[in-house]
């Protein structure tokens, strides 16, 4: 499943943090965002470079891997 993320990581783009493919925006930013208690709509409100099916498949992915880490 790794591959079909939307996660591109590129040394000259945000020096190699992992952000959403074709954005300049840091995966990161998400977590930090839920974290705030800051809705996904308001995340991509203040990053519309990034698609919501985007962010769901990243969730989606670190949910699994977190469920599957405790399993």
């Amino acid at each position: 499943m790794k591959g079909n993320l939307p996660i591109e990581v590129d040394p000259e783009i945000m020096s190699g943090a992992p952000v959403f493919r074709g954005s300049r925006v840091p995966i990161q930013s998400l977590f930090e965002y839920l974290e705030d208690s800051i809705s996904l709509d308001e995340f991509l409100e203040c990053f519309p470079t990034v698609r919501r099916e985007d962010a769901i498949a990243v969730l989606e992915h670190s949910k699994a891997g977190l469920l599957q880490e405790v399993a």
